[in-house]
């Protein structure tokens, strides 16, 4: 199979989340595979994960956006996209709310329901006008590349219920739907949006959890393949799912877990 299915040169991806963890990683492996990237996180400080993506010889843009901020979304993207193409969007920036459900404050679901769901559809929303806006040229054409891939972080909490995390879980079980939705939508127009839903990952957010020994061990040791993963495990998914590679893939939730959901 020819390594030029996979190759993203020509193509620009926005990467929400960017300074660390995930994002970072993907924003970075994107690079290496040939994409320039826009880096969107509500700070400022990107200057790390920056040099990375200028390291790979790509072209790099910084955007900075609170998710949670919903007003101020949609002028900053349409801004972005005034100027620039998006062919890739990965919408990964979300956070955790660990709690007991009958202590949840309204605000704090409220705010987990905002960045982690209500933001993704805006970003879906303006950045998918765009990618359609592209199909009209590509009508009726046999081979029609794709217009566009948009990439949801979705999480195991997309099929399981977890547990103190009933705001996330709800988040996350309505990005999957979403992004079914979508592909549903705009697949006819040559614009394919997935999700990848991460396992246990050794991130900022899983330190409290990576912290408690027992409660480590139980997860690891569940884990077919012996470990929490790292983000870069979720780079190659990410590659593929932004590429040529899968074009013909829509719809899909890509489940990167070491083989927890098997168990």
């Amino acid at each position: 199979m020819s390594t030029e299915l996979f190759s993203l040169v020509g193509r620009t991806a926005l990467v929400t989340g960017a300074r660390t963890g995930i994002g970072r990683a993907i924003a970075v492996g994107l690079a290496r595979a040939g994409a320039d990237i826009v880096l969107l996180s509500r700070t400022k400080d990107l200057d790390g994960v920056a040099a990375e993506v200028a390291a790979t010889g790509r072209r790099v843009e910084r955007l900075a956006v609170d998710l949670a901020d919903l007003a101020r979304v949609e002028p900053a993207v349409s801004r972005l996209l005034a100027r620039q193409q998006i062919d890739i969007l990965v919408n990964n920036a979300g956070i955790v709310h660990r709690e007991q459900a009958t202590e949840v404050e309204l605000r704090d679901w409220r705010r987990v329901l905002t960045v982690n769901l209500d933001s993704v559809f805006l970003l879906c929303q303006a950045v998918g006008r765009q990618m359609l806006a592209r199909c009209h040229s590509a009508d009726n054409h046999p081979h029609r590349p794709s217009n566009g891939k948009i990439i949801n972080i979705a999480s195991l909490l997309s099929f399981q219920g977890g547990i103190q995390l009933p705001a996330c879980t709800a988040s996350k079980s309505a990005v999957s739907g979403l992004t079914k939705a979508l592909a549903n939508e705009w697949g006819p127009h040559g614009v394919q949006v997935n999700a990848i839903a991460p396992g246990h990952i050794a991130t900022r957010s899983t330190a409290p959890i990576r912290a408690d020994g027992d409660r480590e061990a139980a997860i690891r040791t569940r884990i077919p393949a012996g470990r929490w993963g790292r983000p870069a495990d979720l780079v190659g998914a990410a590659i593929f799912l932004a590429s040529a590679a899968s074009d013909y893939v829509n719809g899909h939730i890509l489940a990167v877990d070491g083989g927890w959901l098997a168990r």
